[in-house]
């Protein structure tokens, strides 16, 4: 038993003693808050557990140089002025606040072998960070002003971003608010698709719409907005053209063949006789029972039907704002109604599986062309999601 306990008091220690070199080597490295943090943790424990005492050494070195380290970069960085540097200050000062939070509770922390407390020099710095936060709030909205101003996409989308970041930094309200939606407008490509029928064919009014349809393509995109009704209060940057051609359909054709089956079948059995006539008895002097087999045939008379629709054109890729065509890529596909059954003459045996399948379908009435070119729409809106996927704008 009290091997074990040593056992286990050897392994503590042993943790333990890691857990400091670790820690030294982070101050070493210049990894404060990683120093800080882990001796914050093993304390929050037991901060009176001698193991922890140079624990207790570490944090309070680390504190030290962390803010001095913090309190260098922020002189450095006021006098740089720009955004970046702004930004950077407010979050040193969160940090300096955010340490003394984290070791605030832990107080008074004692070093026993040099019989003292371990000092951590706390600053109030509730007014440094709220000038800071002013500042930076002031520079965000300064600088999305200026992008807004360019009435330049990009600028506006880097506007964009850093009103979110202002708006988390002070709230809602109905200046920011109002500024983002700007900037969403300004940063927006609009495109205005249209659809194109040159074919002299009908084209159903639903097959249209589908096509037209660009919420079902996949396209999902925060900065691209497609319309097919044109907005006359918008000036679109871009357009995508749905030029049919050629909407063709081949004549309804029906075809009919006669195909001969033959298949060796079971009919029936009778008792094995020898090259005498005799009956062959088995080892009980009972007569032998064999399988008689004949040859059966049918005659199947296929019926197909047939009827196909080619649909071929382009998909033209505009720039409304240089008045330039930028692409173009083919739309062409084709949608075959293929309808095949049969009847037999003959001894049903005689077929196939896949001929019995046949034999259960029937005669089909011919869809219209305008039903072949909704039966084709999936065809159809395939190519052309495959075209906008790969060459989104």
């Amino acid at each position: 038993m009290r091997t074990t306990i040593t056992l286990i008091l050897a392994t503590l220690l042993l943790i333990g003693c890691n857990s400091v070199k670790r820690n030294q080597k982070f101050l070493s490295q210049g990894n404060y808050d990683q120093a800080i943090e882990l001796a914050v943790k093993k304390l929050q424990k037991d901060k009176k557990a001698p193991k922890n005492e140079e624990h207790i050494v570490l944090l309070e070195e680390a504190f030290k140089k962390a803010v001095a380290e913090d309190q260098r970069r922020i002189s450095f960085l006021k006098k740089e002025n720009n955004l970046k540097s702004k930004r950077d200050v407010y979050y040193l000062y969160l940090d300096l606040e955010r340490r003394q939070r984290w070791i605030r509770p832990l107080l008074p922390l004692n070093v026993p072998s040099e019989n003292r407390e371990a000092k951590f020099k706390f600053k109030e710095y509730t007014d440094a960070t709220l000038d800071a936060k002013k500042v930076l709030g002031d520079a965000l909205w300064s600088q999305s002003v200026r992008f807004l101003d360019s009435n330049d996409k990009m600028q506006a989308r880097r506007a964009f971003d850093l009103l979110n970041e202002l708006q988390d930094l002070r709230g809602s309200d109905s200046g920011i608010t109002a500024m983002i939606e700007d900037a969403i407008y300004i940063g927006t490509d609009f495109v205005f698709v249209t659809l194109n029928n040159r074919s002299g064919q009908i084209m159903p009014r639903r097959l249209e719409q589908e096509l037209l349809d660009f919420n079902t393509y996949g396209l999902d995109s925060f900065w691209t907005e497609y319309h097919s009704e044109r907005d006359q209060r918008i000036d679109y940057d871009y357009g995508i053209a749905l030029n049919f051609r050629v909407i063709e359909f081949s004549p309804e054709r029906i075809s009919e063949r006669e195909e001969r089956r033959t298949k060796r079948v079971k009919d029936g059995w009778e008792y094995k006789k020898d090259s005498e006539g005799n009956f062959v008895l088995d080892e009980d002097g009972k007569k032998i029972k064999v399988d008689v087999y004949k040859t059966v045939s049918a005659m199947m008379l296929i019926t197909e039907q047939f009827k196909a629709a080619n649909v071929g054109g382009n998909v033209v890729y505009r720039d409304l704002q240089r008045g330039r065509d930028m692409d173009e890529f083919p739309l062409g596909t084709e949608f075959i109604f293929e309808n095949v059954f049969a009847t037999y003459r003959g001894d049903e045996r005689a077929l196939s599986d896949d001929d019995l399948i046949l034999m259960d379908n029937r005669f089909i009435p011919f869809p219209s062309n305008a039903q072949l070119l909704l039966d084709a729409s999936d065809n159809i809106k395939g190519r052309l999601k495959e075209i906008l996927r790969d060459n989104r704008l």
